[in-house]
């Protein structure tokens, strides 16, 4: 028990004992300054010190840009960046779903084939249709008189049929006989125009070129885009004044009537409609004679 006691008191007496630190001139060994000192104040001074370091370097690394420095920390720069990355990703993945449907159209269009869609029925007027059922079709003496009238004007009208809800003036691609109608449940999604060779192809409506390539199968062939997702499809041509990209008017000669591809049966235009992947029957809005 008084071993301890004396280590105690020897303990004491080490942290306690006074020492005197000195600067000295190096020169002419005059005392500057001087400091007492003991190795408990020394300890108490040197842990504080350390406290206060810490706390400042933490407050400089939470409240100021140089925690991007610090490995582990992000970078304020880096997360603005990730965000607009994100946003544009986002609009990158709309955009491509859209383009994506897009193709499939046109992939339809070419094949002439559809999936899962009621093809028998004219899409473009799909809300405007009425039961026949419940309408009086019975024509009076004016309507009559007005139709004769108005047949007499068209004849010799440049525009061959306007559409209401696309707002669009239809040209006749080309002047012929039909040899082929339109007939979805054999899957002819167009009308087939018996005309001399080499005559001018013109474009139904204003719109873009999208396709303007040959295939085995139909030949020459040229897609035009319009208003609202229509589509306009010239097949079997004998050759193409347009390209792809090229911006043309309604009534403008974008091919010439020809005899291409493994599926012709003579100089004819294949003619095809779609709204939005959806065929319609090109004779229910054009007078093709």
């Amino acid at each position: 028990m008084a071993k301890k006691v004396r280590k105690r008191k020897e303990i004491k007496r080490k942290l306690l004992h006074k020492y005197r630190l000195v600067i000295l001139n190096e020169s002419t060994f005059e005392e500057k300054i001087s400091f007492k000192l003991s190795r408990l104040n020394v300890f108490v001074t040197g842990s504080l010190f350390m406290i206060v370091l810490i706390g400042f370097t933490t407050l400089l690394i939470a409240f100021t840009p140089l925690r991007e420095y610090i490995p582990g920390y992000s970078s304020t720069k880096l997360k603005k960046e990730a965000t607009e990355l994100t946003y544009k990703t986002d609009s990158l993945v709309r955009t491509l779903n859209y383009t994506n449907k897009y193709l499939d159209n046109i992939r339809l269009v070419l094949k002439g084939d559809i999936e899962n869609t009621v093809v028998n029925r004219d899409s473009l007027f799909q809300q405007y249709k009425l039961d026949p059922l419940s309408v009086d079709l019975t024509p009076t003496k004016e309507d009559s008189l007005l139709r004769a009238e108005v047949a007499l004007e068209d004849k010799y009208n440049l525009f061959e049929r306007v559409v209401d809800k696309k707002n669009l003036v239809l040209f006749t691609p080309v002047t012929g006989s039909i040899s082929m109608d339109y007939n979805s449940d054999e899957k002819h999604y167009a009308v087939d125009i018996s005309a001399e060779m080499d005559s001018p192809v013109k474009a139904i409506a204003n719109g873009t070129v999208i396709f303007a390539e040959w295939t085995a199968d139909t030949g020459y062939v040229i897609i035009i885009e319009h208003e609202g997702g229509l589509l306009s499809v010239y097949k079997h041509n004998g050759s193409l004044s347009k390209f792809q990209g090229n911006i043309v008017r309604g009534g403008e000669v974008i091919a010439s009537v020809g005899n291409t591809g493994e599926f012709t049966t003579g100089p004819h235009l294949h003619f095809e409609i779609w709204d939005n992947g959806t065929p319609i029957n090109p004779a229910n809005f054009i007078d093709f004679n």
